[in-house]
């Protein structure tokens, strides 16, 4: 997503009930438990700020615990439907850009989604090499995209120079779950020289397979960075409105684990 306006049109069948094939020698190599109480640990997560992307409705706020903070063991992002800055609703981003950046391995999330139509959590990553031209030459990995009003669909996503939503060539997957949002689930890739397999809990769903064909394809030999955030409306989360009963609405992430092979 660099300024982007990214938009999933297009997805590939679910693999069925495919069980996690993760490799058993696997190395923690950066984390964050949330289990101290305050604003997100400044040493590991930088935030967007404004009115960013896609259309969408909120703006993100910095270093503001109405919007993000730790409470109880969880990262709590909320959204409000308030007056701020020219907008109408606040929320949050925050990532690691300049602070962990990675190159393959295990990225694993638990998290409890919030839901209501307008609603639009991910978790995903951006490339770090400027020199690529931007997005999505830099590539994007989805881990988790939700919509409120598919409320039991979850979707995984790749977005490169060659292959992208723009182009009506992207690459992705979605899962069938009825109420994802009701519970914490573990949400992860696991990202290798040769593919991606995207996992809710311990079921793969989702698969992107290299084609070598260079680095239009794959421009993933270069680090990437991790980006939580909660949009409101905008032009996928937004297509069928936004029910402004539901506010406030909360975010919940238990933990963030990224791990080597």
């Amino acid at each position: 997503m660099k300024y982007i306006f990214f938009l999933v049109i297009l997805v590939q069948p679910i693999l069925g009930n495919c069980q996690s094939s993760s490799p058993t020698s696997k190395r923690l190599v950066w984390s964050d438990e949330f289990n101290v109480n305050g604003l997100p640990d400044n040493q590991k997560w930088g935030y967007e700020e404004g009115k960013i992307r896609n259309n969408e409705a909120q703006y993100y706020t910095r270093d503001r615990p109405e919007n993000a903070r730790i409470e109880g063991g969880n990262l709590i992002i909320t959204a409000i439907k308030e007056e701020f800055k020219g907008g109408q609703y606040t929320s949050a981003s925050i990532n690691t850009k300049g602070k962990y950046e990675f190159t393959k391995g295990r990225i694993e999330v638990s998290a409890k989604l919030p839901h209501g139509r307008g609603v639009w959590p991910a978790i995903w990553t951006l490339g770090t090499n400027k020199s690529l031209g931007g997005w999505p030459a830099c590539g994007e990995i989805d881990i988790m995209e939700f919509v409120g009003y598919e409320p039991d669909i979850v979707y995984a996503n790749v977005h490169t120079k060659d292959y992208n939503h723009t182009k009506g060539t992207g690459r992705g997957g979605s899962l069938n779950y009825k109420n994802p949002w009701e519970d914490f689930h573990i949400y992860a890739v696991e990202w290798f020289d040769d593919r991606m397999d995207f996992y809710f809990d311990n079921q793969m769903y989702y698969s992107c397979v290299r084609k070598g064909e260079g680095i239009g394809e794959w421009p993933f030999g270069e680090p990437q960075y991790l980006l939580i955030n909660l949009a409101i409306g905008g032009a996928w989360g937004g297509k069928k409105g936004i029910d402004d009963s539901i506010f406030p609405v909360e975010y919940r992430i238990d933990y963030v684990r990224i791990y080597t092979f």
